[in-house]
């Protein structure tokens, strides 16, 4: 039996690269992370798991959804070779996005790593969050 497929949230500053560019592009490699923490989570991404897209710096909110496509690689942009990459492909926008205010003002969404890893770019989003996110996006 295989397991259900994880959620996570990745985070882009919607000025270096936007959901909608992702939705023109069709996929992109999700490359140039280099805080250990969130490397970790990329190679823990597998094929057909699922992301909240996050746009930082201008807007904060969850904007779309995105699926692994590629799992992790070698990043191309490290000349190391010791962080990892994976590709990503948009599944959809969200109806209506989800602000960073509306998160925090939401008690069952309290205890997300996000909150409490706030510099990461990529972080685990439990079930419960995911579908609690989903209704506040309208679906």
């Amino acid at each position: 039996m295989s397991e259900a497929p994880a959620h996570w949230l990745v985070k882009s500053e919607p000025v270096k690269y936007s959901f909608s560019d992702l939705q023109r592009d069709g996929r992109t490699v999700w490359d140039g992370v280099r805080n250990n923490q969130a490397a970790i989570y990329l190679r823990t991404m597998k094929l057909g798991d699922e992301a909240f897209y996050y746009h930082s710096q201008e807007g904060l909110q969850i904007v779309g959804i995105a699926k692994v496509v590629r799992e992790h690689f070698v990043d191309p942009s490290d000349p190391t070779g010791r962080f990892a990459a994976v590709e990503f492909a948009p599944v959809r926008a969200l109806p209506r996005p989800v602000t960073l205010a509306q998160i925090k003002a939401t008690p069952a969404l309290a205890g997300m790593t996000m909150l409490r890893l706030f510099r990461l770019s990529v972080t685990p989003i439990t079930a419960q969050e995911w579908a609690t996110i989903l209704k506040m996006g309208g679906e």
